[in-house]
């Protein structure tokens, strides 16, 4: 049966634990009147203060990472060289900024408006990428700071952000583990197997 992610889910403490069970789960977006939605299948974990690859690290907090201090459950939503939003998922609870980059979807519902939105035919490997995962969702870095444990109530034409969990199983031998990419000036911490890839995603 499918479920709403709970903020118990987002609240735990090991947040490599958390990037590796969210492949399989369902990311869903209502934006601009329109829902659309795609099955995780990339994801990297990152651990705040003691991960030298974290905006957080040090207990560095700014305008825009403060947000990574919010109670797990939260988007934290950043620009990219001023022109890709890159969603991610604020983990563990307050106080602690860890979170979890969504790397990859494979796009499901409503690909037609993901395909006006990337202005390309929808194919499989299109959401791989974070910021073709923003692209096709209609993800905005304005939407950082949005709860992501309840869906929009009917009516509501506000932009929201969820996740479901379908019971997608993703076998052990399916998923590759790896170094996170683009994180070279963190040292020994780039090495660190964070990254987590559904294999038949891509």
């Amino acid at each position: 049966m499918a479920m709403l992610l709970s903020r118990e889910f987002y609240n735990r403490t090991n947040v490599v634990q958390i990037a590796r069970e969210l492949l399989g789960k369902k990311l869903f977006t209502h934006i601009d009147g329109e829902t659309c939605s795609g099955i995780i299948c990339e994801t990297e974990a990152y651990a705040g203060i003691t991960d030298r690859a974290s905006h957080a690290y040090g207990g560095r907090r700014t305008a825009r990472t403060e947000i990574m201090f919010r109670q797990g459950g939260t988007a934290y939503v950043y620009l990219c060289y001023g022109i890709h939003s890159l969603f991610n998922i604020v983990t563990n609870v307050t106080d602690v900024p860890h979170a979890v980059l969504i790397r990859g979807i494979i796009p499901e519902t409503n690909q037609n408006v993901m395909a006006k939105r990337s202005g390309k035919t929808i194919k499989k490997n299109m959401g791989i990428g974070p910021g073709n995962v923003s692209k096709l969702l209609g993800i905005h870095y304005s939407h950082t700071g949005l709860d992501l444990c309840s869906k929009p109530v009917k009516g509501n034409n506000g932009d929201a952000i969820w996740l479901m969990d379908e019971d997608v199983h993703v076998p052990a031998e399916e998923i590759e583990i790896t170094s996170r990419v683009g994180v070279e000036y963190a040292g020994a911490d780039a090495l660190l197997p964070y990254r987590f890839i559904w294999r038949s995603s891509h």
